[in-house]
């Protein structure tokens, strides 16, 4: 892999241009003709527990539209909080909103807030929505010293604006870190990124690929197998993800790619034909199956071509939050907002053939709910 796989991301705020070492994920419509040995066997052969994925309401998708969630191209936080609030209550049937937060996460859980930061301060998932999450976490007693706001790389976290000074009180961790010289390695020659996998968990496939010295910080490990991060499988006890409405070709990234490329290591080597495959097995796993017990999709603002890079001329305002905590419903209900808009600016005539391949696959793990005619979507006033 060189560096012309790197998506360049543009800084608004500095107009900066930072290099970020992510292969984009562009669905071809092409699946390998041979699937890889893998290990989700495994993943399959371990007993669920009553937090597993679809959650407590499979199949249901609380859909909030507003107009005036965006004016002159920036998110009203206001406005995103009142979003939020009439989401989490249609969503539960709930009167009083801290009883329906308290439905997925209580004062004693280790909460992860699963963010995508990859497309810098153009286009990551909004503080406006995060911020009222952490509000309406806090209303519902949940401490702020029990909010940990994640991704895989710790740079980009901070570039999109997820640190101490916007956050104060909250622990932002990523699993891919340098140190404060900007060295990705120890006094002892080892990735510092090294302390932050847990090779207890993996996802095996018969896949690899060789990185070279600039890419290996953000891979951590060469070789066929990709570990869980530890922030996923030992620091949180319950994980919301909140991820971004974009699209991958002509497939969209929201909350499953948020979870199956964003909790390992070793990612590149399962782009191009298997990222289908990926995006589902992985979250087959415990460490996340079992913990994302919620996810609030920031289709707010997002993209309609050129995802899951950040291209300006290619970023909407779909004015929209989507809560769920079946993540395959809520991708799928996503999925048709992006195609719609695609086939509007004629980008594409029509849905093409295995762009929710990665959500059949997820069903069929028994993982949520694929079929559109099955999903219930309540649209929220």
């Amino acid at each position: 892999m060189d560096r012309r796989n790197f998506i360049k991301v543009v800084s608004v705020g500095s107009l900066a241009i930072a290099t970020s070492p992510i292969i984009k994920a562009a669905d071809s419509g092409i699946l390998p003709e041979e699937l890889p040995e893998t290990n989700i066997k495994d993943a399959i052969a371990i007993p669920r527990t009553k937090n597993s994925m679809p959650g407590r309401y499979p199949g249901k998708v609380a859909l909030c539209k507003r107009m005036d969630s965006v004016v002159q191209g920036e998110i009203v936080e206001s406005v995103a909080y009142d979003m939020l609030a009439a989401s989490m209550l249609s969503l539960t049937g709930r009167r009083k909103l801290s009883r329906a937060w308290r439905e997925f996460v209580s004062p004693k859980d280790i909460i992860g807030l699963k963010v995508n930061p990859i497309g810098g301060k153009l286009l990551s998932t909004s503080h406006a929505v995060v911020k009222s999450i952490i509000r309406q976490l806090e209303e519902s007693g949940i401490s702020r010293s029990n909010i940990i706001i994640w991704d895989r790389r710790e740079e980009e976290l901070h570039d999109a604006g997820f640190n101490s000074d916007n956050y104060p009180g909250i622990k932002i961790l990523g699993t891919e870190y340098c140190d404060e010289n900007g060295s990705f390695y120890g006094s002892d020659g080892k990735l510092l990124s090294e302390g932050r996998i847990d090779r207890n968990w993996y996802f095996y496939a018969d896949v690899e690929e060789k990185y070279d010295a600039y890419t290996i910080p953000y891979m951590v490990n060469e070789g066929k197998y990709s570990y869980y991060s530890k922030i996923c499988t030992q620091e949180v006890t319950k994980i919301i993800n909140v991820p971004i409405l974009k699209n991958a070709g002509s497939a969209i990234t929201c909350c499953m790619k948020n979870l199956g490329f964003g909790v390992i290591t070793n990612t590149a080597r399962l782009h191009k034909q298997f990222w289908h495959h990926t995006s589902a097995y992985v979250c087959a796993f415990p460490p996340v199956r079992d913990k994302v017990v919620l996810n609030i999709a920031d289709a707010l603002k997002g993209c309609f071509d050129g995802g899951p890079g950040a291209n300006p001329q290619f970023i909407c305002e779909y004015n929209s939050i989507l809560v769920g905590s079946d993540p395959v419903a809520v991708d799928r209900v996503g999925h048709d907002i992006v195609i719609n808009k695609r086939i509007q600016e004629g980008i594409q005539s029509k849905d093409r053939e295995n762009s929710t391949t990665f959500l059949e696959l997820a069903r069929d793990l028994k993982l949520g709910v694929s079929d559109i005619e099955k999903i219930e979507i309540i649209n929220v006033k």
